[in-house]
């Protein structure tokens, strides 16, 4: 089941998130957000690997700097949803939802963010970069090419930090937000101040790819890699080798090992960005506050570091909601349990 849950005092051991550490320990709030009323208390079942295997078949279209491959379910003229997974995740995070909402008669675009499955850059001569802003353009370029005006928008790790992205800096481009584990925009300046040990032990990836030795080691065993991650962030969750196998084949991109080691050395200012980058990140770096309706999400048993709730409440501030998950539910949230997830989309859709 799920609780609505108001902001509640920061649990200290839990205050940090993927390169959010200025919100987390100054819990900067930047007015008041507005709280949804408390909902019935819904109860499913978790989400059982094999519901669904398939998204269908992926098509392919360019769009900006890219080719991008996504799948597509729904009526062609029904309201957008765009579905974003993260890191090492694929579009199978969402295909057990995808079919949920395109029953409800939504339009559900599941994209392959740059460095996964069938996505391809345009240029060889592209940088492979994983900056925030990057990434969030990609998906408007991507709603540009299809026709679609404005979405909700969903996801989670890297998908749920895209949406935050495009809800703060292209609002008119978002109906709605449902992200996993609140707000994520990221600040360079922020990922410069050290945790204490216990904090970085549970972020070791990011030091490991900051060095050549790490970049090789995930180059050499990327498959071990994420199914390590998947198993330390979802403890709970009892996944079988097919399950594993069908997103880890979105890992033979070419791009992907760049990708991902650009993003985290991005993150802790060991890379450049792109200079056409630069004034997005600015306002990015000012943790902006996002006034699109919004659902945040989170799984009990996420074993990811994340930030309690109340330490990014304040950064909504349009009718805004958070739903906490029981039942064993990790990381992963939309595929461990994807009716709750498709349940917050239609939901903040009517918001």
């Amino acid at each position: 089941m799920y609780e609505d849950k108001k902001p509640q005092q920061v649990d200290q051991n839990r205050r940090h998130f993927f390169g959010t550490a200025a919100m987390v320990l100054g819990a900067m709030q930047l007015g008041a957000a507005t709280v949804a009323e408390s909902q019935p208390v819904k109860h499913f079942a978790p989400a059982k690997p094999g519901g669904h295997t398939s998204l269908g078949p992926i098509k392919q279209i360019n769009a900006g700097v890219l080719n991008v491959g996504y799948a597509e379910a729904g009526p062609p003229d029904g309201p957008a949803v765009i579905l974003l997974h993260g890191w090492p995740y694929d579009i199978h995070s969402f295909v057990d939802v995808a079919p949920l909402l395109a029953l409800q008669g939504y339009r559900v675009i599941v994209p392959y963010l740059r460095g996964y499955g069938s996505t391809r850059f345009l240029s060889s001569s592209t940088l492979r970069n994983g900056e925030q802003a990057a990434v969030a353009l990609d998906v408007i370029a991507l709603m540009d090419v299809l026709q679609i005006k404005r979405a909700v928008i969903g996801g989670f790790d890297w998908g749920a930090r895209t949406a935050a992205v495009i809800g703060a800096l292209w609002p008119d481009r978002c109906k709605g937000l449902v992200c996993v584990s609140g707000y994520l925009i990221g600040s360079r300046k922020a990922a410069q101040v050290p945790f204490p040990p216990a904090v970085e032990h549970s972020v070791w990836y990011q030091c490991y790819f900051a060095t050549d030795y790490g970049r090789a080691g995930y180059a050499k065993y990327t498959r071990d890699f994420a199914k390590l991650t998947w198993q330390l962030s979802s403890p709970k969750w009892v996944f079988d080798d097919a399950t594993f196998e069908r997103s880890a084949a979105a890992f033979n991109n070419p791009d992907h090992v760049d990708i991902v080691v650009h993003n985290y050395r991005w993150r802790l200012s060991l890379a450049d960005g792109e200079a056409k980058y630069d004034d997005l990140e600015r306002q990015l770096a000012e943790r902006p506050a996002i006034g699109v309706p919004t659902i945040t999400m989170e799984g009990d048993a996420n074993g990811a570091v994340h930030a309690d709730p109340s330490a990014y409440a304040g950064k909504f501030t349009g009718k805004y909601e958070h739903r906490t998950l029981d039942g064993g539910i990790g990381h992963n949230l939309p595929q461990e349990a994807p009716q709750a997830f498709a349940d917050a989309i239609v939901a903040v859709d009517r918001f």
